[in-house]
């Protein structure tokens, strides 16, 4: 008798995610000391944005308010919807669309940031006029070192904004359409025929993911030696680790889940579990980004001082020298 001909499997591995009350029901021992301590975690992060926020509106000057809140927001607004998706497993594909509509606009906020922090475009404008821009970074053209250096411009710096914030909105557009082809049962994250929605649908976000993310790059690169006092370089640091950890370990997860890496638990199939564990490590991560970034924004902002050039050509902003 062939035993895997006998072999039964749990009906729940073939189910969709169960409901909340699926899973209130079955929790035991650990997981409730689990599911407790990580929406904890999620309502602290919350809690800490929100007073964030108010010391922001106190103290910033009013062009900065509202970046801040914008860039400051990336971790706990993820750690949120990841709770969300952890109590609610069948609304973990709207959570995640939340969740990376709202980083696909601190994206071009973090850009903005920047420019804010120089003193605006004008500022940057003066203080750039004899520098380039080297524009062969990552994640487009690290290796393309034979790139010219491009002036600094207004109509570079148009070219920078727009190549972020198209990202923004159209990931907005694509979320809501996917939402409306999900409706008509059009669009399946699972799905990877060729006729299928996603497989062109996603690719293309990707694309304009890494298109957004070079202007922002091109600009950190200038402008981190300026920026130095004002700890840029980790707060870069932390815009790049969420991007990282909301979007890169989560399509990890989810793409070894319907591999079937990960084994089913009833009553989570293998691929609702994978989405499980990645909520899970989500709310566990966004929550010490939120402690972290808390003491990067948290300061005096003081207007950033004259730029100055001593007896060794050192100067606060990268300068290229044209060679002759």
């Amino acid at each position: 008798m062939n035993n895997a001909s006998n072999r039964t499997i749990d009906p729940s591995c073939e189910d969709e995610p169960p409901l909340a009350m699926d899973i209130i029901v079955n929790l035991d021992i650990f997981n409730i000391a689990l599911y407790s301590i990580l929406t904890f975690m999620a309502a602290v992060s919350l809690l800490v944005f929100i007073e964030e926020c108010i010391y922001i509106y106190r103290k910033v000057p009013p062009n900065k308010k509202s970046v801040i809140i914008w860039v400051n927001g990336a971790a706990p607004v993820i750690g949120t919807m990841s709770c969300l998706g952890m109590w609610i497993p069948r609304a973990t594909m709207f959570t995640d669309m939340t969740s990376a509509c709202y980083f696909a606009i601190v994206v071009f906020k973090f850009l903005i940031l920047m420019l804010e922090e120089v003193g605006g475009d004008e500022v940057f404008l003066k203080r750039g006029g004899k520098h380039k821009l080297k524009i062969s970074t990552g994640p487009c053209c690290c290796c393309c070192l034979c790139l010219p250096h491009v002036s600094i411009t207004r109509h570079s710096l148009l070219l920078l904004k727009l190549g972020s914030f198209q990202f923004a909105l159209l990931k907005v557009v694509l979320t809501i359409l996917s939402i409306v082809l999900w409706t008509n049962g059009n669009f399946d994250l699972a799905d990877m025929k060729i006729t299928g929605s996603a497989i062109w649908i996603n690719p293309f976000v990707g694309i304009l993911t890494i298109i957004a993310l070079w202007p922002v790059a091109i600009l950190f690169m200038h402008l981190k030696t300026t920026l130095r006092t004002l700890k840029i370089v980790p707060k870069y640091a932390m815009y790049q680790l969420v991007l990282i950890l909301s979007q890169l370990q989560t399509a990890i997860i989810n793409i070894l889940a319907q591999a079937g890496t990960i084994a089913c638990t009833p009553p989570f199939s293998a691929k609702a579990r994978g989405y499980m564990m990645s909520q899970q490590l989500l709310i566990l991560e966004m929550f010490i980004i939120t402690l972290v970034t808390r003491l990067l924004y948290r300061r005096q902002y003081d207007p950033l001082p004259k730029e100055e050039l001593d007896n060794n050509e050192n100067t606060k902003m990268i300068a290229l020298h044209e060679s002759v």
